[in-house]
C-alpha cells in the first residue's frame, strides 16, 4: 500500500510539474526545504524524553497550536514538542512564534521520506491539526511505535463527499488513528460514517476560540495602534485574510464613506505575501494616499489623511474641515504573522476569503475583540462557526461588495448597532472557551500509557 501512494504522488507531481516549476521560478515557492520534504532529512532530535510531533499545514494551523503548546508546557514540561509545517509562510510564522521549539518542514508523503523523518524525530505521538490525513505519514508513525491523533478535527461537506467515494481506503486509514478530537458532533458523525472507530472519537470543541485574544488593549495591539498612529477618535475598518477581489471591494467601501466619516481608517491585510505587490499596485491606481506596514517605524506616530471630526453627545460623527499636511489613512500590512494583533485595532472587520473560492478564513479573532464582524457568503470551511455566530447575532453576512459598503455605513451611522454586534460576538467567544483543556485530557494518556520509543534509544537515520 505505501508503494501505491508513492506512485500516485509521483504521477501527480509529474502532471503538475509545469505549474510547480513556474511557481518555483516566479514566486520562489517549493524550493525551500527540499531535503526535508523529499528525503525526510529533518533536524535530528537529540533528547531522550517523551516527544510530541505537532504538524500544522500553514499559517492558520500554526496559530491554532499556540494554546495547545502552552497548555502542554504547563502540564507536561518534560515533554519535548516539535512542530512541522508545509508552506513557506507557515514555516516563517512557526519559527517566529515558537522559537523554543524544533521547527521543520514536514516531509512529503513518500514512504522513504516519512520513515527517515520518524527515525530522526522519534516521536511518542504524531499530532495532526484539523484534517491532515496522509497515509504514509500515519503508517510510518505507527511502524515507529508512535501513536497518532487528530486535534481540532473538521471535515467539510466537500471533503466528506470525496472521502465517501473511496470509503474502504479511508476507513483503513482512520482505524490507524488513536484519537480523533473533533470540533462538534456533526464532524464526529462524518468520521463515524467514514469508518472511524467510535472509541477513538471525542467531541472537544474548537481550539480556535481558546487561541483568541479578547483584550483590545493587549501589548501587541497597542504597539501596532501606536505604530499606525491611530488616535482614540479614529474608526478602523480592517479587511483581513483577503484574496482578490476583496481588497478592491474594501477600497471601494472606504472611498464611498471617507468624506462623510473623516476619521475612517482602512487597513488591508492580504492572506498571501505573494499578493502584497499586486495590492500595492491597486492602491497606487486608486490615487489615494497609503502606506506600507513595513515602512512604519517605532515612535513615528503616523497619522491618517482625511477630514477631522468630533464625536458629539449623540455619538454621531460630524465632518469638519480638512487638516493640512495630514498623512495616509490607508495602511497595507505587508508583513506576516501580525493579523491577530491588527484585529485588536479594528472597530469594523471584514473577514476575507469569503467572496471568492477559498471558503472563508478565521472570523473568531475579530469577534473575540468585540469588533463588528462581517464576511462574504462563501464560508464553508467555517460552516459551524458561521452558523453559531449568525444564530447569536454576532456577525453579518454580506453577499456583494455593495452590501459590504452598506454594512460599514450602518456601523458608522448607528454606533449602537456596531456595539451590540461586537458585544454579542465577544460574549459568544467567552462561552466557547475550554476546548484546549478538553483536548489535552485525551492527548496525555496517549503518551503516558505506552512504552516510549524515544526511551528505547535513537534509531539510525
Amino acid at each position: 500500500m505505501p508503494y501505491f501512494f508513492n506512485l500516485v504522488y509521483v504521477l501527480a507531481i509529474l502532471l503538475a510539474s509545469p505549474w510547480l516549476l513556474w511557481r518555483a521560478v516566479r514566486k520562489g515557492k517549493y524550493r525551500e526545504g527540499f531535503a526535508a520534504k523529499f528525503l525526510g532529512r529533518v533536524p535530528r532530535r537529540e533528547s531522550e524524553g517523551p516527544c510530541v510531533w505537532l504538524h500544522a499545514v500553514s499559517v492558520g494551523e500554526v496559530n491554532l497550536l499556540a494554546p495547545l503548546l502552552a497548555a502542554m508546557a504547563r502540564r507536561r514540561p518534560d515533554w519535548q514538542c516539535v512542530v512541522s509545517t508545509t508552506t513557506m509562510t507557515g514555516m516563517a510564522l512557526a519559527k517566529k512564534k515558537y522559537p523554543g521549539h524544533l521547527v521543520f518542514y514536514c516531509p512529503l508523503d513518500f514512504s522513504w521520506a516519512v520513515r527517515a523523518a520518524m527515525r530522526r524525530i522519534r516521536p511518542d505521538l504524531l499530532l495532526l491539526a484539523e484534517t491532515e490525513l496522509w497515509p504514509n505519514l500515519i503508517r510510518a508513525a505507527r511502524e515507529a511505535g508512535a501513536r497518532v491523533a487528530v486535534v481540532n478535527g473538521r471535515l467539510s461537506d466537500h471533503s466528506f463527499r470525496g472521502y465517501l467515494r473511496v470509503r474502504p481506503l479511508v476507513a483503513r486509514l482512520l482505524r490507524q488513528i488513536d484519537l480523533i478530537a473533533v470540533q462538534d458532533e456533526a464532524y464526529a458523525e462524518r468520521f463515524r460514517r467514514l469508518g472511524a472507530g467510535p472509541g477513538t472519537i471525542a467531541v472537544t470543541g474548537s481550539m480556535k476560540y481558546d487561541g483568541a485574544q479578547t483584550d483590545r488593549n493587549n501589548p501587541a495591539s497597542e504597539r501596532l495602534r501606536r505604530l499606525a498612529g491611530f488616535s482614540p477618535e479614529d474608526l478602523v475598518f480592517l479587511a483581513g485574510s483577503t484574496q482578490e477581489p476583496e481588497e478592491a471591494a474594501a477600497l471601494a467601501t472606504f472611498r464611498a464613506l471617507k468624506d462623510t466619516w473623516s476619521r475612517l481608517r482602512l487597513v488591508l491585510v492580504p492572506r498571501h505575501p505573494d499578493r502584497f505587490e499586486s495590492v500595492a499596485r491597486l492602491l497606487d491606481e486608486s490615487g489615494l494616499p497609503w502606506q506600507r506596514r513595513s515602512t512604519l517605524e517605532e515612535g513615528s506616530g503616523v497619522r491618517g489623511q482625511g477630514l477631522e471630526n468630533r464625536v458629539q453627545g449623540s455619538g454621531t460623527l460630524h465632518p469638519q474641515p480638512p487638516t493640512p499636511n495630514s498623512k495616509p489613512c490607508i495602511l497595507l500590512v505587508d508583513t506576516v504573522g501580525e493579523l491577530g494583533a491588527w484585529w485588536g485595532t479594528s472597530h469594523i472587520a471584514f473577514v476575507g476569503g469569503s467572496f471568492g473560492n477559498r471558503g472563508g478564513q478565521n472570523m473568531i479573532e475579530p469577534a473575540a475583540y468585540g469588533s463588528a464582524v462581517c464576511f462574504g457568503p462563501n464560508t464553508w470551511n467555517f460552516r459551524d462557526i458561521v452558523a453559531t455566530m449568525l444564530q447569536h447575532e454576532a456577525a453579518v453576512t454580506v453577499r456583494t461588495p455593495e452590501e459590504l459598503t452598506e454594512f460599514v455605513r450602518r456601523c458608522l451611522a448607528e454606533p449602537e448597532f456596531a456595539a451590540t454586534l461586537g458585544g454579542h460576538a465577544q460574549d459568544l467567544v467567552a462561552r466557547q472557551l475550554g476546548a484546549t483543556d478538553r483536548t489535552l485530557s485525551h492527548v496525555i494518556p496517549l503518551v503516558e500509557t505506552r512504552p516510549s520509543a524515544s526511551r528505547r534509544g535513537p534509531l539510525a537515520a
